[in-house]
């Protein structure tokens, strides 16, 4: 196994270029763009009026128990818990370093394990204590216990072949530049991620590897050599209760329907043969992961091909798609729900993007929602315009990156809103949903 570490990470800034080491010791607040708290300072002039208490007869009583209350909203909180942290400022009150010092070492991995990822970077140059602390198996316990930062997108692209990538915490609303120098030059294609893991693919010379990472502890591994040596379609999925992946291939790329399909298993770290897709014509290459199923896009015969991940074969379903669909994309939500999005009208006069999800038992698709209209112009000023969607646990991600824009739906909430900072991105990215987990294993 090749390993590899980051000792910082630092958030992007509006031109995209990486904060220094210097900056980050100076500045007390991690943020990104300029959003960061600034110390604003009087204004003064000459016909600026004296406030100073001795000049002023009536002048207020400033004494301790007449302290004004500041109410503090930690960012990424909602209305409601936010609404119960406050705290009287004591100027002259400041806390001992021995505090911390004698803070017993179960109750700090408690603290930081509630730290949002992209901060634990930081927190490793504070000392040497906390370095190791961070390192530790009883923190990644700790911090496999604690609910979930959230979902981020991750993206992922290449300037001068050095690996770039910047994740969007969506929780906090802030981009955060993340390190990638620590794959191989030949991991190219961003497969996908699943529990904490990113999968890469490539072609090292004429061998098409793959490979597996997490972004947060900086490690990863080659996975096996699949039985054929051929650029395949791939994705990655994460059993939650054993942290255990596995790896779909499915046809070739460019058409080969002759391939089995494989599958790798991490339990065993081998390749597994499975029945050939049977010979369809395919709506497009994207596919989406639901309920141990893999659902695919036909064209002829109409409907899906799915993938029984449990039973290793292949089969059809006749669910024909709505009238007028231009391009479709099939997203997977949480609790075996299957989304289609699409756009409905012809190219030179786009009416709208709607939402359908897959009635299982009907095998039809019905529609949820629609993308409002000034969403949809301010998204596709084009009528070829490209984009790209995904998803994950009942969120769609649209991204248009001839705009530099991207979309989130929420479709629990049934609310729609821009994500910020997209334009900082580049053009070429790859975009993936991602969950940061100290605790995900490439094992």
């Amino acid at each position: 196994m090749e390993s590899a570490r980051a000792d910082e990470v630092g958030s992007s800034s509006p031109s995209g270029s990486d904060v220094s080491r210097s900056q980050l010791t100076k500045d007390e607040a991690f943020c990104a763009d300029d959003r960061c708290p600034k110390q604003v300072s009087p204004i003064r002039g000459g016909g600026s009026r004296n406030t100073s208490p001795l000049s002023r007869a009536g002048s207020r009583n400033t004494s301790p128990s007449r302290q004004k209350v500041v109410k503090t909203k930690p960012r990424g909180l909602d209305e409601e818990t936010a609404a119960t942290f406050s705290k009287i400022v004591h100027p002259d009150v400041q806390m001992e370093d021995n505090i911390w010092a004698m803070l017993p070492e179960d109750l700090l991995n408690e603290v930081l394990a509630r730290v949002p990822p992209f901060m634990i970077f930081r927190l490793r140059s504070v000392c040497r204590r906390w370095n190791s602390i961070l390192q530790d198996s009883s923190f990644l316990k700790f911090h496999s216990q604690v609910p979930s930062h959230g979902p981020c997108l991750l993206t992922f692209w290449k300037n001068s072949q050095t690996p770039q990538c910047s994740v969007f915490s969506l929780p906090l609303k802030t981009w955060y530049r993340i390190p990638f120098n620590f794959l191989p030059p030949w991991a190219f294609w961003l497969i996908g991620s699943s529990g904490g893991l990113v999968c890469f693919s490539g072609l090292d010379g004429l061998t098409f590897k793959t490979l597996v990472c997490n972004p947060l502890t900086q490690t990863w591994r080659t996975l096996p050599s699949m039985h054929y040596n051929q650029q395949r379609q791939l994705i990655m999925v994460v059993d939650r209760t054993d942290r255990s992946f596995k790896v779909i291939a499915t046809s070739d790329i460019y058409g080969d329907k002759s391939l089995p399909t494989e599958v790798y298993d991490s339990k065993q770290d081998t390749w597994s043969l499975h029945q050939i897709m049977p010979a369809v014509n395919l709506c497009s290459s994207k596919m989406a992961f639901c309920d141990s199923t893999l659902y695919l896009e036909t064209l002829s015969p109409l409907g899906l091909m799915l993938f029984r991940l449990d039973r290793g074969l292949w089969e059809h379903i006749p669910a024909k798609f709505p009238r007028s669909l231009l391009d479709g994309y099939l997203v997977a939500g949480s609790q075996k729900r299957l989304f289609l999005v699409g756009r409905i009208g012809l190219y030179s006069t786009l009416q709208s993007m709607r939402i359908w999800e897959l009635d299982h038992g009907k095998n039809t698709w019905v529609e949820i929602s629609r993308m409002p209209p000034k969403y949809f112009r301010a998204l596709f000023r084009l009528s070829a315009e490209r984009f790209e969607c995904f998803g994950q646990d009942n969120l769609i991600c649209f991204t248009s990156w001839n705009q530099g824009k991207g979309l989130i739906y929420d479709v629990d909430r049934k609310v729609w809103s821009w994500i910020a900072g997209c334009a900082l991105q580049s053009y070429n990215s790859q975009i993936c949903f991602y969950e940061p987990r100290f605790d995900a294993s490439i094992n």
